[in-house]
């Protein structure tokens, strides 16, 4: 059986269940309507004869003499003024003769006993038999009450109570046959069936003819196909050099075709042979994505590397491409970016913004013009228009808007300024380190001789103390010179850089509270995970938590907040104490350089290496007045591992003894 026949089947086959379903709950639904209707006409004649025997009670038993606390005596009364009442006769006859469904009608007493019967009046004085409520017919299923209806012969009541003193006193009984119900039920039912085949029948044509016509456009999407795979194929051959005529090619084992070949058949079924050309288009559109994908990937990979900020743009001028720099340029996250115009990424009440509205608007392209934003920042901006030189549309098909940050050049060039300062001390102390060592432990020898020969008591011994004292303090500042050349390995572990942080206000904590400053700090709620000697890092830590503490010398708040990055964690402490002045700011990790009386001036200068040891970055901003900010930028754990060994004097190692021990390199920040 071909496959657009197994289509139409299947179409018409689930047209016909929805259209039984349907027929299945309209026939439901009406069934119920007409029990609904039997049973309120029925209730409806119940309380006729209630308003019935209500008048004929009020009127026959005002002439009667009985004994109303008789039961019996009562019970005689009532029998007989209803037996002799005309209009409840007529009523109960007339009901039974004209009602299609009533088999009999009863008026009980509280006892089920007959009062009176139509139309067999031998009923009366009888016990009523039980029979089941019609009003349970209302609640059943179509294949409950067709069988029911249809099934062995039945009578339900209709049941109306009339109460007297609010007690049970009379009950009214109307009986239903269910053979009677059936005659009633029949002639609808009949017409119902033939409508519903009617409607099966005619939906299975019209369900047919519609499949038909639906599945005629598959030989022109076909056709279609064949066109777009001999297109390719020709272009193919045509960059290729090769202009042979393509042979089709055989369904690779596995696709989607061939495994449904032994299944659908071959030959002349359309559906077939779309199913096969659609596969092959579908298995092309895959690995052209495939290589989309890695493309976009590792242009990705490089827009992420980028320090100048990158920007591409359609003929609409709306961005399509945009590099992870340029949220630092514009403070404009990137997913606001992607997709929209110029005019609104660009603010023309702002310098910037300005300049590259000016420039898109009047098609006019910028060469390294430098901008100097409202913040002091200084932005080198280039526009450049694309066009298609084999097109004689002039419009520019896009546009390129690159930033370079000038600033990041000037602070590339003031740190390797520092690095060779710091380089060139280091080759100095190492040299004067070693010379002067001996001539310091000559001295100390001959010292503790002249010491031997002299006597107690003499006075030139306080001097000889002096002098041992300061030969002391002078080796410790040389020990110092030769332990800041010496090379360190570290000791790099992964660690969690929120434990590194809380340990370190631990320790200053004492000081802090000595001082009378506040420490506000916060850090992310996950873990931020660097590769790091804990020791090393918490010295040069510290030295930044005392450094600004000591800069408040009247108390006041210490801020340290660990921010996580995409790549970079960072350590910000701020203090609110004077400032750093300009003109010193350049100097302050220069080793040795100080403006405190009592400052070592290498605590700075320490942790500048220790965080070159550890390939991060540390910047300072400060305003005279307005208190100082040092940031420390680490990066995050990368593939990279293993131990490192900090070559000597270039790398601005920083020894492990001296970072752990202090000596006297206290931490201080260079200020006034």
């Amino acid at each position: 059986m071909r496959l657009k026949t197994k289509l139409v089947l299947a179409i018409t086959s689930l047209v016909l269940v929805v259209v039984v379903i349907f027929s299945w709950i309209w026939m439901s639904w009406l069934l119920q309507q007409h029990i609904e209707q039997s049973f309120t006409a029925i209730d409806t004649l119940a309380h006729q004869v209630a308003n019935d025997v209500t008048r004929a009670l009020d009127t026959g038993l005002k002439g009667r003499q009985f004994d109303p606390h008789d039961p019996a005596a009562v019970r005689q009364a009532v029998a007989e003024t209803l037996r002799e009442n005309p209009d409840v006769v007529y009523r109960l006859n007339s009901i039974v003769e004209y009602s299609p469904t009533v088999l009999d009608v009863s008026i009980a007493d509280r006892n089920g006993r007959s009062l009176i019967s139509a139309p067999d009046a031998t009923q009366d004085d009888q016990v009523l038999p039980g029979r089941p409520d019609f009003a349970s017919l209302r609640k059943q299923s179509l294949i409950t009450t067709l069988r029911i209806v249809f099934g062995r012969p039945q009578v339900y009541n209709v049941t109306l109570g009339l109460d007297l003193n609010n007690q049970p006193f009379l009950t009214i009984r109307i009986g239903i046959r269910t053979t009677f119900l059936q005659n009633a039920l029949r002639p609808w039912l009949i017409k119902s069936g033939w409508f519903i085949g009617l409607a099966m029948l005619i939906s299975i044509v019209v369900a047919a003819l519609l499949a038909n016509l639906a599945l005629q456009p598959i030989e022109e999407i076909s056709k279609r196909l064949d066109l777009l795979t001999t297109q390719e194929a020709l272009a193919e051959a045509q960059s290729t050099g090769d202009l042979a005529p393509p042979e089709p090619a055989a369904e690779p084992a596995g696709t989607l075709a061939a495994l449904t070949e032994p299944i659908l058949g071959r030959g002349d079924d359309a559906v077939a042979k779309v199913s096969g050309k659609i596969e092959r288009l579908g298995q092309r559109i895959r690995n052209v994505e495939e290589v989309f994908s890695a493309l976009r990937e590792n242009l990705d990979q490089i827009l992420s590397n980028l320090q100048d900020g990158m920007m591409l743009f359609t003929r609409d001028a709306r961005a399509v491409l945009v590099s992870s720099s340029v949220e630092r340029f514009l403070n404009i996250s990137r997913d606001r970016i992607f997709g929209a115009e110029v005019r609104e990424i660009f603010d023309r009440s702002t310098r910037l913004g300005r300049t590259v509205r000016d420039a898109f608007e009047g098609g006019m392209s910028i060469v390294q013009e430098e901008v100097t934003t409202e913040t002091g920042r200084r932005v080198e901006v280039s526009l450049d228009f694309i066009h298609d030189t084999h097109s004689r549309d002039r419009h520019a098909l896009g546009a390129l808007l690159t930033f370079h940050d000038l600033e990041s050049v000037r602070e590339i060039e003031s740190e390797l300024e520092v690095s060779r300062r710091m380089a060139a001390i280091g080759r100095l102390t190492a040299g004067v380190g070693h010379e002067v060592k001996n001539p310091i432990n000559a001295i100390v020898v001959h010292l503790e001789l002249l010491r031997n020969k002299m006597q107690a008591g003499d006075d030139a011994t306080r001097h000889l103390d002096i002098i041992q004292s300061e030969i002391r303090r002078l080796d410790r500042v040389v020990q110092t010179l030769v332990d800041f050349s010496r090379p360190v390995e570290l000791q790099l572990t992964d660690c969690d850089l929120r434990e590194v942080v809380s340990s370190v206000m631990s320790l200053a904590s004492a000081e802090m509270e000595m001082r009378g400053i506040r420490v506000e700090s916060s850090m992310p709620e996950r873990p931020v995970v660097c590769r790091l000697d804990t020791d090393l890092l918490r010295q040069a830590l510290l030295n930044v938590v005392l450094n600004g503490a000591q800069a408040m010398a009247s108390g006041g708040q210490l801020e340290v907040n660990l921010l996580l990055g995409s790549k970079w964690a960072s350590i910000r402490v701020r203090d609110h104490g004077t400032g750093i002045p300009d003109e010193i700011r350049p100097r302050i990790f220069e080793l040795y350089f100080t403006t405190k009386k009592e400052g070592s001036g290498i605590g700075l200068a320490m942790t500048y290496r220790i965080l070159q040891l550890h390939h991060g970055l540390i910047d300072v901003e400060s305003k005279p007045g307005s208190g100082t900010t040092f940031v420390l930028r680490l990066p995050l754990i990368s593939a990279g591992s293993g131990p490192r060994i900090a070559p000597e004097l270039p790398e601005h190692a920083v020894p492990g003894e001296l970072a752990r021990q202090g000596g006297d390199a206290q931490p201080e920040r260079s200020g006034p």
